[in-house]
């Protein structure tokens, strides 16, 4: 199996707890990936800057690939997040810093490289859409998170995209049953392969066409404390990818209703025990003290933030 996430790097910055950690959607899943036995890496494009230095530094220690990255001139991407009865919850960034304003446009030694894996997984927050219908001509699978905004849900942002998604993830954690079935239906209708839709507590769904699947949340184990909620959608895609691929899904080969039942349960199991992990995968530091006395230098917009 060699999956490679391609596009968004963040800094999660808690405020609460003073601590930095690595993350991002496409950076979370190769990470998770490589956890499940993958081969993963990461390509995409990270900040010149001291926060940049400390994501390749972890990323690189975790022994994930990142050889076919940049560095470009500009600042890291970061995530004000607070944790809240265990939920993190977004407070803000710099949306998305460089990583998203001058992303990787692939070229022929980049798609080169990008055909050497199974899947590739991207994301609404990497500024990568013009580039899945280029992935999607190659012999490797697409995954896609379309996080949980409306905006990423219109039919403007999803005819022309869907059609060369062979996975799509969505976090439906406000939605009904209902409404998640049919959120599903309508992504695969649009073209998409398969679609995922995590609901927190109330576990998983997958549409693959044909049939509708449903999982649920694997119960915590009350006697260890809880961290934190961050990763959790990205650790469940992640196994869900691994498991499928482990089982023979290819392009052009779709999974058996058996292997979706299988990858979905291992999927939860996997999701259950990123909830006692500081941050998306640990490796955190502490926010660099003059942050902590000044946040006003961060210059934050006080935006919308990655909801992974």
């Amino acid at each position: 199996m060699k999956v490679l996430g391609y596009g968004d790097n963040v800094i999660d910055r808690f405020l609460d707890r003073g601590m930095d950690y690595p993350g991002g959607n496409c950076v979370n899943v190769a990470v998770f990936a490589r956890a499940r036995g993958a081969d993963a890496a990461y390509l995409g494009a990270f900040g010149s800057d001291e926060p940049g230095v400390f994501l390749r530094s972890e990323l690189t220690s975790l022994g994930l690939d990142i050889s076919h990255s940049v560095v470009r001139d500009g600042e890291t991407g970061i995530a004000e997040v607070e944790v809240v009865d265990g939920d993190r919850i977004f407070r803000g960034g710099n949306e998305g810093g460089v990583t998203v304003r001058e992303p990787i446009i692939l070229q022929e030694s980049d798609l080169a490289y990008v055909e050497g894996f199974d899947l590739v997984h991207s994301s609404v927050y990497s500024a990568s859409e013009t580039q899945v219908p280029v992935l999607a001509g190659l012999d490797v699978l697409v995954s896609y998170d379309l996080s949980s905004e409306d905006e990423f849900r219109s039919a403007s942002y999803l005819d022309p995209l869907a059609p060369h998604l062979d996975l799509a993830l969505l976090s439906c954690s406000h939605s009904t049953e209902a409404e998640t079935a049919e959120l599903l239906r309508s992504v695969v209708a649009k073209g998409a392969g398969m679609a995922l839709g995590t609901r927190g507590e109330a576990g998983s769904m997958l549409f693959d066409g044909e049939r509708l699947y449903r999982v649920a949340a694997r119960p915590l184990d009350v006697t260890r404390p809880v961290a934190d909620t961050m990763g959790c959608g990205d650790a469940l895609l992640a196994a869900v990818i691994c498991s499928l691929l482990g089982s023979g899904w290819a392009k052009g080969r779709a999974p058996t209703a058996a292997h979706i039942e299988a990858a979905l349960a291992t999927g939860s199991a996997f999701a259950a025990e990123q909830c006692f992990i500081d941050g998306a995968f640990g490796h955190g530091r502490r926010t660099p003290r003059a942050i902590r006395q000044d946040p006003a230098i961060l210059g934050s917009g006080g935006g919308p933030s990655p909801a992974r």
